[in-house]
């Protein structure tokens, strides 16, 4: 986004609280933030201009600016975290949970449904309730929901028709629609709903309805149905008390977050302390965007609204360092637990001995997750940008690469790597049309082809172009950018004889020590655009030598063509095998027309 667009959107802002949004040029989201006031939260952005690569990054991406106006800013607050999660902006800090915590499922779409435990929530039309923390609670619930309701635990199709119930029926745990006699398809779906109010915490509903039920079997004298919702209005009423118990303020209850942040993400340990005793652990890790480490308070700023978006929220949450916007955390938290919750500090030496106990875990955990060849990687990457003088890490690299086998057959490669692993997936092989035999108008033709179709989708360009080659093959992926208007993007060439960097703009090549972190990466990278641009093209040259022997055999297609190729691999091995062994592949009568056509040739 050119700065003048940015500071002629910035003076139209409103000065009222809002969310704010970062668009690319095909629409997607890169980031969404709030403010108490939009034109002040804004303005800031010019003073980071240049002074920030994370930023600078964003602005040059970013094609428009879309804000939001809302009510207050704990409204912003809300909705920040709402969109966050809807669209995942690729600028935003997003952290991912390691673990899945247990739902109970209720299955609606089914005839007799069930309550079944499930560990993510999907679209498929039953009700889920959740999530439990610890997982025991689940357990514990849908043990309930048999005890009180009756509801089945099998799976077995439900006809009506089978002769007599099972144990689960005479220990009071299913209420036997298996059995039409015994429970009808009516009094079945009467437990459907009381069990739906349960797991909703509708109770008071629930009890009114048990309530009713019961007064009209008493008044039917079927006294056992009577006292059995009795008992079951007793426990249910047990339950929501102890369920207010419990929401209820401890002096124990607290969550300790600690935060330990690199170059190469951030890892967050949450303790939840409930009743005096430690209950549950949980792991929150999100990978760096640009290399950048990022500070504490930006991470838990980050972290919390999405933590306890959908999470039990207690008295008191613990951080290891201030937070900027404490009073709107403060407030939306409050606003979620229906009490005061404090989000402080602590300062003593027993208020943080469960903090302290986080922070230890939290630099293990990213010890383990980001230690090793991860770092490694990022050395490699922040050297790379120091030799290259680039605007920011390289953490996405594009490698072409051309092949060409005895004079024919020319293709070529890309391959992706991104944050020092290889993306396989997004590998991509070309057929060069019209440069012939030419390697420096193959690279011009294979770069053009590949960033016009970039442009065409608005997918994100690379943050570095490597070529195998030096200065012609540069020279050329350079006028292929011009011709795009991507003339910024930058690239470098490494040949395989030398090793050494050749770049636009520099005399002389760019030599490094033969262990340089820098060097042993891109050479990998650009062993590997070989290996996939050789592969192709002996492929390539498979499939025409094969076809050109047996093209035109009679009975012998498209498909049968591709099987004598997988199963012989050449012409040669072709003429080599038997009738048997060809007609094991495609069948006598055409394995005769091979060797009909074969004995005509010689």
């Amino acid at each position: 986004m050119p700065i003048h667009d940015l500071k002629r959107q910035i003076a139209h802002a409103p000065e009222q609280p809002g969310v704010y949004l970062f668009l690319g040029r095909g629409g997607e989201t890169l980031y969404v933030g709030k403010a108490a006031v939009l034109r002040n939260r804004l303005r800031s952005y010019l003073g980071a201009w240049g002074a920030s690569p994370r930023i600078d990054a964003l602005l040059t991406e970013a094609d428009r600016l879309e804000v939001v106006v809302a009510n207050s800013a704990v409204d912003a607050l809300i909705l920040e975290s709402s969109l966050i999660k809807q669209r995942q902006p690729r600028y935003n800090i997003r952290l991912r949970d390691d673990k899945s915590y247990p739902y109970l499922k209720l299955t609606v779409p089914e005839t007799f449904p069930r309550v079944l435990v499930a560990r993510r929530v999907e679209p498929d039309g039953s009700l889920y309730a959740g999530p439990y923390l610890p997982a025991s609670l689940a357990r514990r619930a849908i043990g309930l929901t048999h005890r009180l309701f009756g509801l089945r635990s099998c799976n077995e199709e439900i006809t009506g028709r089978r002769d007599r119930p099972c144990l689960e029926y005479d220990i009071g745990r299913c209420l036997a629609p298996c059995v039409a006699s015994v429970c009808s398809a009516d009094a079945y779906a009467a437990a459907v709903r009381r069990t739906r109010l349960f797991l909703e915490g509708r109770n008071d509903e629930l009890v009114a309805q048990l309530e009713a039920e019961m007064r009209e079997a008493a008044e039917a004298e079927r006294y056992e149905h009577a006292a059995f919702l009795r008992d079951a209005i007793r426990t249910v009423g047990q339950l929501a008390e102890r369920r207010q118990r419990l929401s209820a303020a401890r002096r124990g209850d607290r969550d300790a977050i600690g935060v330990k942040t690199g170059p190469t993400g951030s890892v967050l340990q949450i303790f939840q302390m409930r009743g005096g005793r430690v209950i549950e652990r949980v792991e929150l890790v999100a990978e760096s965007d640009g290399g950048q480490t990022e500070s504490e308070r930006d991470v838990l700023e980050a972290a919390i609204p999405q933590f306890y978006g959908d999470r039990d929220v207690p008295p008191e949450v613990h951080v290891p360092a201030d937070i900027g916007d404490l009073g709107l955390l403060e407030s939306w938290l409050s606003a979620r637990a229906g009490r005061r919750v404090s989000v402080l500090v602590p300062r003593t030496a027993g208020r943080r001995a469960l903090l302290d106990l986080a922070m230890r875990n939290a630099a293990v955990a990213y010890q383990a997750r980001f230690g090793g060849g991860e770092i490694a990687n990022y050395e490699a990457l922040d050297r790379l940008r120091e030799v290259l003088a680039l605007p920011a890490l390289p953490r996405r690299i594009e490698c072409f690469d051309v092949s060409t086998l005895q004079g024919t057959d020319t293709v070529a490669s890309l391959v992706v790597c991104e944050d020092g692993r290889m993306r396989k997936g997004e590998y991509r092989t070309f057929r060069v049309r019209g440069a012939g035999l030419d390697d420096v108008a193959s690279m011009r033709e294979v770069v053009r082809r590949r960033y016009a179709r970039l442009l065409e989708t608005g997918a994100p360009h690379p943050d570095l172009v490597l070529v195998d080659g030096g200065a012609g093959q540069v020279g050329a992926a350079d006028d292929a950018f011009r011709a795009l208007g991507l003339s910024n993007l930058p690239t470098v060439g490494l040949a395989k004889r030398e090793e050494r960097l050749v770049t636009r703009g520099r005399a002389e090549p760019i030599a490094l020590d033969a262990q340089h972190p820098s060097l042993l990466l891109l050479q990998r990278i650009r062993d590997e655009a070989h290996r996939v641009a050789v592969t192709f093209q002996r492929r390539r040259r498979r499939q025409r030598h094969l076809r050109s022997e047996i093209d035109d055999v009679a009975g012998i297609g498209p498909a049968r063509r591709r099987a004598l190729l997988e199963a012989f691999g050449s012409a040669a091995g072709l003429r080599r095998a038997g009738r048997d062994a060809i007609a094991a592949v495609v069948g006598p009568k055409a394995a005769d027309a091979v060797l009909a056509h074969f004995a005509r040739e010689c």
